[in-house]
């Protein structure tokens, strides 16, 4: 049996949970999420609590066992508090802005990079040099998040890019000139 999935997911008060044998609907006050539910795999609930069982000990169910459990805990968090990633930009002259539904980029090419924001997020820029993303579905966050770092990522020569906060970027040394 998976570690992960032997514990209970905790429902919290303001959470509303439905599901059936395909499928999981979790509402909250930040939004809502639906997910279906991978074969092998069904849920059970008692008061405030959902127990994510397996049908079979193929290794698919098992593999989707934990999984399934994690994707639960995640959805409930998003509804309820939501996901936030957050990036910095790093060079000389390098900034962002928001402008409606895009989020305007330049980052040391000949013109400004115009990226889409989707709707299901939310992208904020307090500084010209940082960028926060915001959303209930964590998968989406990350991936916009990912797309946003994607057009400049941190080079290891003079750390110029678009970096996550907190992360460390290995730095090169440079030729060395010999006389």
């Amino acid at each position: 049996m998976s570690r992960i999935a032997k514990t209970p997911v905790i429902v919290p008060k303001n959470v509303k949970v439905i599901f059936d044998t395909t499928k999981v609907n979790i509402e909250g006050p930040k939004g809502k999420l639906s997910m279906n539910l991978p074969s092998g795999v069904k849920l059970e609930q008692k008061d405030d609590q959902i127990f994510v069982n397996r049908l079979n000990d193929t290794k698919q169910s098992r593999s989707n066992h934990g999984t399934t459990k994690r994707l639960i805990v995640n959805m409930c968090d998003g509804v309820t508090t939501g996901h936030k990633k957050d990036l910095e930009v790093q060079g000389v002259g390098f900034r962002v802005a928001v402008q409606g539904q895009k989020l305007v980029m330049n980052i040391g090419f000949s013109h400004p990079v115009e990226f889409e924001i989707p709707k299901e997020v939310k992208v904020t820029s307090a500084k010209p040099t940082e960028i926060s993303v915001e959303g209930v579905d964590r998968a989406m966050v990350g991936l916009v998040a990912a797309k946003i770092r994607q057009f400049k990522p941190p080079e290891p020569y003079k750390g110029k890019g678009i970096r996550y906060v907190g992360e460390v970027v290995k730095r090169k040394q440079g030729k060395q000139v010999t006389k």
